[in-house]
């Protein structure tokens, strides 16, 4: 008696991911695994590993075509509120690109990020980005990312032209990212200057802009007044959609606690109105509402330092070549040093900016600017012709947050720019450079993410954005916070112009490169090569 060998076969992809082998039966047709027949409700364990499946009876295929079987419709999609964010709602990052977890478009199929630019009929409007505010910072974001081809949103709450506090000038490294925007600077309206002249009990040193490689060897000034309706008008030119009289009330997030969009106020009626992204970038300013809405609070250890400004009008100053800053101010009352500068800026248009900033003092009230500046202005030469009459605008102010003092600066879908992250360089109250500079970077990430499916993938990406504000101004920007910490709040910038500096223009040029953070990478002098050995030796921050 012969016996038979047992043709054994191998069975992989059962539903519980074990594999396993059978004996065929003889005399019947081999049939997949997920077929064997079985009586209804009896139950088949297969190759002994204590799992059960039940399966259905099979039955072969008639013979003929087949009447198709009518599906049942599916259920309608259920509209799910989108809701204002709490302020430190709980909630993992985000790890997707959708609006919501839900589609909230009521008609027409999403973009394959998850979007749609159409309006939804309660005349809500969509987009990829959301910018809110139309500042210096949110008007190069919005330009940026306009040219890279994403649908962006820039969102501001009051109209054009405006009026804002600032010292209206620019430095090289300002004037860098306006090329880099396309801004033509030869146009009429902005005033050249071709470097600064400080002074200091008395004395004066003219120090010309540092002729480097990667930044142009002159600086700009221009009233904010223009200005930011200029770089509105551009980045809608470039793409963006601009909406003024909007006043963004809150973020929109989802049950994850990802920001799905924003709620504002527009017109002059304040009608609500919803905008709807699955990112957000947040140029609204110091006041940060959409940031602490996320719960993105300020390090109360670095500071926040005041500034105030007036105009002037002056004939004899408003053509003057150089930004003129003063540094032996004293505070009314105490006789103290003033913890800052006074500052001079020409205009061009027959007027001058006249303003100063301190920074605060730890233990003790905040300085008096009102009162500083009227102690200053008598010192200033007659021939100028600076008094109460030729003023041209009341005396305004406005806080200036300084050295990355809100962090992270992404969270959730919300990147943070300019002064909502406390952007203002700790060394001399620069603001403007810095904000364009992080309106580029946070396109450039956006940009790079959205190539990117939805996703933990465009989340890693998304999260590069504050290594890259840390890799540009972490090491400064610490270095700064500790100058100011020693020697600034209590002696002003009087000891970094001792007669002995000013004296020598090898170490003005490289007072010069330090407080501006102008200096060529790799560096291609002396002074570049110092800085940058500088820098180096402070620890890195971690966040």
């Amino acid at each position: 008696m012969v016996a038979r060998a047992a043709k054994r076969v191998r069975i992989t992809g059962f539903p519980l991911g074990r594999a396993g082998t059978r004996r065929p039966s003889a005399g019947r047709a081999q049939v997949p695994p997920h077929c064997y027949p079985t009586r209804p409700g009896r139950r088949q364990s297969h190759f002994g590993h204590n799992r059960a499946i039940v399966y259905g009876r099979w039955r072969r295929p008639r013979a003929g075509p087949q009447q198709p079987t009518a599906r049942r419709p599916a259920p309608a999609a259920r509209r799910r509120p989108l809701r204002p964010c709490r302020t430190g709602s709980p909630g993992p990052d985000r790890h997707s690109g959708a609006v919501t977890s839900e589609r909230d478009d009521a008609s027409g199929e999403p973009t394959p990020d998850g979007t749609s630019p159409r309006p939804d009929p309660a005349g809500d409007e969509e987009a990829q980005v959301i910018v809110v505010g139309a500042g210096p910072a949110g008007s190069a974001a919005a330009a940026h990312l306009a040219r890279a081809g994403v649908d962006v949103l820039l969102l501001e709450k009051s109209g054009f032209p405006r009026e804002k506090v600032c010292g209206d000038g620019l430095t090289p490294r300002g004037v860098r990212q306006l090329v880099r925007m396309g801004i033509d600077v030869n146009a009429p309206g902005w005033m050249r200057n071709k470097g600064m002249r400080w002074v200091c009990e008395g004395r004066e040193a003219e120090l010309d802009w540092p002729r480097l490689g990667s930044h142009p060897d002159f600086g700009l000034t221009r009233s904010r007044y223009d200005f930011d309706e200029l770089l509105a008008a551009h980045a809608r030119a470039a793409g963006a959609r601009l909406r003024t009289q909007v006043k963004v009330t809150a973020p929109l997030c989802d049950r994850a606690g990802n920001i799905t969009g924003v709620s504002a106020s527009r017109g002059p009626g304040r009608e609500p109105v919803r905008y709807r992204a699955p990112l957000v970038v947040a140029a609204d300013g110091a006041s940060a509402r959409t940031a602490l809405a996320l719960g993105l609070e300020r390090d109360t250890a670095l500071p926040v330092a005041r500034a105030a400004r007036r105009y002037y009008r002056s004939e004899a100053r408003t053509h003057d070549p150089y930004l003129e800053l003063w540094a032996d101010l004293r505070c009314p009352g105490t006789g103290l040093d003033l913890p800052g500068y006074g500052w001079v800026f020409p205009l061009g248009d027959g007027r001058i900016n006249i303003g100063l900033g301190a920074l605060p003092r730890r233990g003790r009230r905040p300085v008096d600017l009102r009162a500083a500046l009227e102690h200053w202005l008598p010192r200033l030469p007659a021939h100028w012709g600076v008094h109460e009459e030729s003023a041209d605008s009341p005396l305004r102010s406005a806080p200036l947050p300084m050295g990355l003092n809100r962090r992270p600066q992404y969270r959730r879908g919300l990147l943070l720019v300019g002064d909502s992250a406390g952007m203002v360089s700790p060394w001399s109250g620069e603001g403007i450079a810095q904000a364009l500079e992080a309106g580029e970077a946070a396109a450039e990430t956006i940009a790079l993410a959205l190539a990117r499916p939805t996703g933990a993938r465009r989340e890693h990406a998304l999260h590069q954005y504050p290594a890259e504000i840390r890799r540009r101004w972490g090491r400064y920007y610490r270095l700064g916070t500790l100058a100011g910490d020693l020697v600034l709040t209590r002696y002003g910038y009087r000891p970094l112009l001792h007669p002995r500096v000013m004296a020598s223009p090898p170490l003005l040029r490289a007072l010069a490169r330090l407080l501006t953070h102008a200096a060529d990478e790799p560096a291609q002098d002396g002074i570049d090569a110092v800085v940058h050995a500088l820098l180096r030796a402070v620890p890195a921050p971690r966040r």
